[in-house]
């Protein structure tokens, strides 16, 4: 892992969707890092919410709520925090709930990275820009290898295909107006990232493996599951965000023309468990619980299997994950815990998993 406290010191960085869950946690981190973090977003998403039960509004330079879909007010913000650094996270994340809404899963996605990249394309000054899709980008034809980042990019779900349609986006305006071999003209270096399945304290999202299971304990009954042999690359929060975070920490330091590309972080072989698997562990970290598989098919598709393959980021990045899924699944557990039995606020928890995890990777 980069020296991130080098790379983002004192560095103003914007961040779309920092009231979502892994935007919470990385305005945290870039925080504790030392950036000078702006935040635009919706207000959190759930009720509760890692952004407020970790009181993350207190730790940053300026939090403004706004949707990415309102091109004036996203292009206002950005050009009033004058980034260094500028990551999109903002999104309609869940697959269930694209079915439910499609034009605003669409708009959210696609429309919104538009807008977050003409937003940068009208910046006065030269900034780094990452947006950030999902493993489910690529055209999944159920391979049994992972995939790469030269694989067709679709989708047979309004969500898979959002993300897809946004890979597209950036890389359109990539070759369109921030082209990588005339920085000196625009300033501009742009790239987006995919990670695998996240975990982590503080998600409360619904159709959300952890967070059912979470609800079941909690609520003393059992979980149910819907896919329990369905496999995918599971990683906490902080191996995806840290993957992003070494990304641009590189692209802030160097002109390098090939940074500016779409790059894999999905965790090893290793990670790619079953659902079923999954919920067993966090049982066993938690010290109890049960479930149930769901006795019908789901009744909107949902892909069996998925993996990236993070070979390029392995050689030419040199990075690689710092945490297994057992110990993910096990700090998870143990931030659940720690909330259900005390209370926010869990600050302290999250930056203790911070310290664990830049210790590990140091």
């Amino acid at each position: 892992m980069e020296n991130l406290g080098l790379a983002f010191a004192g560095r103003s960085v914007f961040i779309t969707g920092h009231t979502g869950f892994k935007g919470s946690w990385l305005a945290l981190w870039l925080a504790e890092l030392g950036a000078k973090v702006s935040g635009f977003s919706l207000p959190p998403p759930t009720s509760p919410s890692n952004f407020e039960v970790s009181r993350i509004a207190e730790r940053l330079a300026r939090h403004d709520i706004g949707d990415v879909r309102d091109l004036p007010s996203l292009s206002t913000a950005m050009r009033e925090a004058r980034p260094n650094l500028a990551i999109h996270m903002a999104a309609q994340p869940l697959v269930r709930e694209s079915y439910l809404h499609p034009v605003e899963t669409f708009e959210s996605n696609v429309m919104g990275t538009v807008n977050f990249l003409e937003s940068v394309r009208y910046l006065d000054h030269p900034c780094v820009a990452l947006v950030v899709t999902s493993d489910k980008c690529y055209d999944n034809v159920d391979q049994l290898w992972g995939y790469r980042e030269t694989d067709r990019m679709g989708g047979s779900d309004p969500y898979s295909a959002s993300k897809g349609a946004a890979e597209l986006v950036v890389r359109a305006y990539r070759d369109s107006f921030f082209a990588p071999d005339k920085l000196s003209r625009h300033g501009k270096k742009v790239a987006s990232v995919r990670a695998g399945n996240v975990i982590g304290g503080g998600d409360w999202a619904a159709d959300r493996l952890l967070v059912d299971l979470v609800r079941g304990l909690t609520a003393g009954e059992p979980a149910m599951l819907r896919s329990p042999r369905s496999t995918r690359p599971w990683q906490h929060v902080l191996d995806a965000l840290g993957d992003y975070l070494t990304l641009a920490a590189r692209m802030l330091e160097s002109d390098a023309p090939w940074l500016c590309d779409g790059w894999n972080f999905g965790p090893d072989a290793s990670s790619v468990w079953t659902v079923e698997r999954i919920a067993k562990a966090f049982f066993e970290a938690w010290q109890g619980g049960q479930y149930v598989a769901a006795s019908a098919p789901p009744e909107l598709h949902e892909a069996r299997g998925l993996c990236l393959d993070s070979t390029k980021a392995r050689e030419v990045l040199g990075w690689q994950p710092h945490w297994t899924t057992a110990l993910a699944v096990a700090k998870t557990a143990a931030w659940y815990q720690r909330y259900y039995a005390h209370g926010a606020p869990m600050l302290d928890a999250c930056l203790e998993d911070i310290q664990a995890y830049s210790a590990m990777g140091a």
